[in-house]
């Protein structure tokens, strides 16, 4: 999978503190890579450093093979802040229009209907920002982000205002675009959605990179949880090969077997073995 984000050592220190230490990182086609981390943990720094907006103070990043922050590569690039603010007064379709403007994009009216429709917001394309619910304008920041078609699409925090109607409408979106072969850095604090629609995670902690890979494949097995007519016991440790040599143990000690359970650790378990002790 070639790499559409390719982070390198990367290092940023401000004022001496070290935001970002040696982070290496990296993001193919088609990919979603969710980032996780604390507050104050680095994720919104490396994303800044991608889009150029910040100067590394050591290492590298590339994306589409070009030196983050070149024009190259900021073509390549569509990205959400956390924290966006759009002109009130303008509708969804004239702010659309701005952002092609700004980027060069040649797609016209057509394009802005299919990114409203895609948001799930054609039916506000003349709604002003400002009569729109917290939820409504995230959307349509997400919209804004897929002006001129970019290769990487960085979002942070993306569905911090959604309900769950709005959260289903963004993971279906997701799924579109890793079928366009659009590669996303999903910066979020909820694991629960990371869960459900990463290819990957990454976990930063104190500006080091201490956790990453597939999700199931972070998972490990807890144990097996056995019900009886006895009680509930809990088999620590023991994973799915375990459990019929358990079950056969316990069935030729004359105990009558109600339930079995076979224990995995979820992603919040990975993400708080990950960061424990590294904040504070």
């Amino acid at each position: 999978m070639a790499a559409v984000l390719a982070a390198r050592a990367l290092r940023k220190s401000y004022r001496g503190k070290e935001a970002l230490v040696g982070v290496d990182l990296e993001v193919g086609a088609g990919e979603l890579l969710g980032l996780l981390g604390p507050n104050g943990a680095g994720k919104s720094t490396l994303t800044k450093i991608a889009c150029g907006l910040v100067r590394p103070s050591g290492g590298s990043v590339e994306v589409l093979g070009r030196p983050a922050g070149s024009p190259p590569a900021r073509a390549g690039i569509g990205y959400l802040a956390e924290l966006f603010r759009f002109p009130g007064w303008c509708s969804a379709d004239e702010l659309l229009q701005l952002h092609q403007r700004l980027c060069d994009s040649v797609g016209g009216a057509g394009e802005r209907a299919e990114l409203l429709e895609l948001v799930e917001l054609s039916h506000a394309a003349r709604t002003r920002v400002e009569t729109m619910s917290k939820g409504m304008q995230q959307r349509l920041g997400i919209a804004q982000a897929l002006v001129g078609s970019p290769r990487l699409l960085l979002l942070d925090e993306p569905t911090s205002a959604l309900d769950p109607v709005g959260r289903r409408i963004v993971r279906g979106l997701l799924e579109e675009l890793r079928r366009r072969d659009v590669a996303v850095l999903l910066n979020s604090h909820l694991l629960s959605e990371v869960e459900l629609v990463c290819d990957r995670v990454a976990i930063i902690a104190d500006g080091r990179l201490v956790q990453e890979g597939r999700p199931a494949d972070l998972e490990r097995p807890r144990g097996v949880e056995i019900e009886t007519a006895k009680g509930v016991r809990l088999f620590e440790g023991a994973g799915r090969e375990e459990a019929p040599e358990i079950v056969a143990r316990l069935v030729a000690e004359g105990e009558l077997i109600h339930r079995v359970e076979v224990l995995r650790s979820t992603l919040e378990d990975v993400y708080l073995d990950a960061v424990q002790g590294r904040t504070g």
